[in-house]
């Protein structure tokens, strides 16, 4: 059977979210998309300034691999961390996430 070509409707709207912008979305949704890393914010949330031990004792994984998704988080933005003497303090990055509110906003 062939295909029958249709015509694409007008937009609605307008979009206007790209390059930079765009990237820095799609990492932190990229970021949150992971099972695990979901499980670190949903935590950072009720346990604001805490350390990686303390992540650690609630995941089911080992401390090497806590360490990575920390690291992921907080290169897109979600986390921030203070080192405290030989430990560091991880919470939410307030700053990042209502950026990503906001974008959002814009979309939805």
């Amino acid at each position: 059977m062939p295909k029958t070509k249709t015509a694409i409707p007008p937009a609605c709207c307008t979009l206007n979210i790209s390059g930079k912008k765009q990237e820095k979305l799609v990492g932190m949704l990229k970021a949150l998309g992971n099972p695990i890393r979901f499980e670190i914010i949903k935590f950072l949330v009720t346990h604001p300034g805490c350390i990686t031990g303390d992540i650690v004792e609630y995941l089911p994984i080992a401390q090497a691999t806590v360490s990575q998704h920390l690291k992921v988080l907080k290169e897109v933005g979600w986390i921030s961390g203070t080192i405290e003497g030989t430990a560091t303090c991880y919470q939410l990055d307030e700053k990042n996430i209502r950026w990503f509110r906001s974008v959002v906003d814009e979309i939805f």
